[in-house]
């Protein structure tokens, strides 16, 4: 079995606000009796891209676990790899394929700098296949990135998903062994499905979007922040629970 969790657009903008909800998460994982087997955090990680809001997010997001990240519309790649991967600073996808208790998960960068709306560029799309094809056999692998490929029925993020979505379905086809698609953006916890696939939206950090059914305001900042849970068993069946982080 692998458990772990996700915490997505926490929008670090050097803000009390931002710290405390960014470390009331940090905080309940790093105190669970059963520690997760790794974090995955699903972009917007910084809000404006600066480098002190990565240098932040490193202080913030550490742990006794493994952090894998990949970066949302609201992130700069240069600062990203320099202030929080470690890495020079430079203006590629953020692509990284990390192995996890047995499980291959890959962390795709769909964002299109300076642009709300995403994309899995040439590429990342040319990474994902390269990276799957060379799995050992019966590998499960789970695919995460920040923009999902289908809309969730509210203007606001529906305005902003991925845009070449048949080009990422179309690859699915040809790899089974991926076991759901686990993206963050929307600022909402939510279930859909993909290319015959579970789909599953991350809650945010910084505040939860409002539906349309529940009032006109899209940001609800009263909502704590928001945890998933993803736990593969032995049969590569994958269960999420959501939950949130009262102060």
């Amino acid at each position: 079995m692998v458990l772990l969790a996700q915490i997505s657009d926490l929008h670090l903008d050097g803000t009390e606000r931002a710290r405390e909800r960014a470390a009331r998460v940090m905080d309940h994982l790093r105190a669970l009796p059963t520690p997760v087997d790794a974090l995955l955090v699903t972009g917007d990680i910084a809000d404006h891209g600066a480098p002190a809001e990565y240098a932040e997010a490193a202080r913030l997001l550490a742990a006794p676990f493994p952090v894998l990240t990949c970066p949302g519309n609201h992130d700069a790649r240069g600062p990203m790899r320099a202030g929080l991967l470690g890495e020079e600073a430079a203006d590629g996808p953020v692509n990284r394929l990390h192995r996890i208790g047995g499980t291959a998960i890959l962390m795709c960068d769909s964002s299109v700098q300076g642009k709300d709306e995403g994309l899995l560029d040439r590429d990342t799309l040319s990474w994902l296949a390269d990276s799957l094809e060379g799995l050992p056999a019966g590998t499960p692998a789970l695919i995460a990135s920040h923009h999902p490929p289908v809309p969730l029925h509210h203007p606001l993020p529906d305005r902003y998903t991925l845009q070449n979505g048949q080009d990422f379905a179309t690859l699915l086809t040809g790899h089974p062994e991926v076991v759901a698609v686990i993206t963050g953006h929307a600022h909402t916890a939510a279930v859909s499905s993909f290319a015959g696939r579970p789909l599953l939206v991350g809650p945010a950090v910084t505040w939860t979007l409002r539906l349309p059914w529940e009032g006109d305001d899209p940001a609800d900042r009263r909502q704590p922040p928001g945890i998933a849970f993803h736990v593969l068993d032995e049969h590569h069946r994958l269960t999420t629970h959501f939950r949130t982080v009262l102060p």
